[in-house]
């Protein structure tokens, strides 16, 4: 009488199936936990620095001429100088700190952009509306019409604080986003990673 095979044996043929699954499960485990919990990166542009100072010298200037030049005489064109003068020094102060830094979070849920030290204008895009990321080893500003935050019909939106690499995403929409921020190229694997985590397709797949 032959004996019987002990319950639970693995068949011929079948050595370790059951551990090789949990093999490929624990690696694919192992795989998803090893993406860092968030990336964070930036890129600063210390030419703005020197804008922002001709900034603060036209807000001087509108400044001084409003409290020592003689207003009876001359009192339109001197409220225009002194209008103007402010007015200029706002908004090239303005728009050169708010782009002298740009940082850039991702963490499993969003990516999100801020500009400058206090952080506006700012940028959050769920990674539910992202379908690729891409790395673009050179962004300039003659490609996006200048510096800050850009948008162009036919290319999207864009936040451009110096020239050098910088990431695209491709959202669900059909639109894209780029951002100069150094280490680019890591920023683009660690999206795709996440991406391929929600079962997204990564770019360059």
């Amino acid at each position: 009488m032959r004996d019987h095979p002990h319950e639970g044996a693995a068949a011929p043929g079948n050595h370790g199936g059951s551990e090789g699954a949990g093999g490929r499960a624990r690696s694919v485990g192992r795989a998803r936990t090893d993406i860092p919990e968030v990336w964070q990166g930036s890129a600063t542009n210390r030419v703005q620095w020197l804008l922002a100072s001709m900034g603060a010298a036209c807000l001087a200037l509108g400044i001084q001429l409003a409290v020592e030049s003689p207003w009876p005489s001359g009192l339109t064109a001197l409220v225009m100088a002194v209008v103007g003068c402010v007015a200029v020094g706002l908004l090239v102060l303005f728009g050169t700190l708010a782009y002298v830094r740009v940082s850039v979070r991702v963490d499993r849920e969003c990516l999100e952009v801020r500009c400058g030290h206090i952080g506006v204008p700012r940028r959050r895009i769920p990674l539910d509306n992202v379908v690729g990321a891409d790395f673009a080893p050179r962004v300039t500003p003659r490609h996006w019409g200048g510096w800050g935050y850009r948008w162009r019909p036919e290319q999207g939106t864009a936040v451009v604080v110096r020239r050098g690499e910088g990431m695209v995403l491709r959202l669900a929409d059909g639109r894209t986003f780029t951002v100069t921020v150094d280490d680019a190229e890591a920023a683009v694997r660690y999206i795709r990673a996440r991406l391929g985590t929600r079962g997204g397709t990564p770019a360059g797949a």
